[in-house]
């Protein structure tokens, strides 16, 4: 996958083995500032910036648990659009 506007998807049933090594793998990916995620039909190269937002939920509800991990940041390579400096008039 290339391009300005990309997504990458998946999700199956997996034991806690292997979503281990998948958070090691995102893990390492964060680290060294670029992850690869892909499948069989399709792949997502995201460069990581310094700062990251993180946001973390969990829930137990009627016999279900979940919970979910949101990291999002602003490309490093995409051209910034940036309003210059602020102006202060007394």
């Amino acid at each position: 996958m290339s391009g300005q506007n990309a997504r990458f998807s998946h999700e199956s049933l997996q034991d806690r083995k292997t979503i281990k090594m998948l958070l090691t793998a995102l893990s390492k990916g964060l680290s060294k500032g670029e992850m690869i995620l892909g499948d069989d039909e399709e792949e997502l190269v995201l460069q990581t910036a310094e700062l990251m937002n993180v946001r973390i939920k969990a829930t137990r509800e009627d016999g279900q648990c979940q919970f979910n991990l949101r990291v999002s940041w602003s490309d490093p390579d995409a051209p910034t659009q940036g309003k210059g400096a602020p102006k202060i008039k007394s």
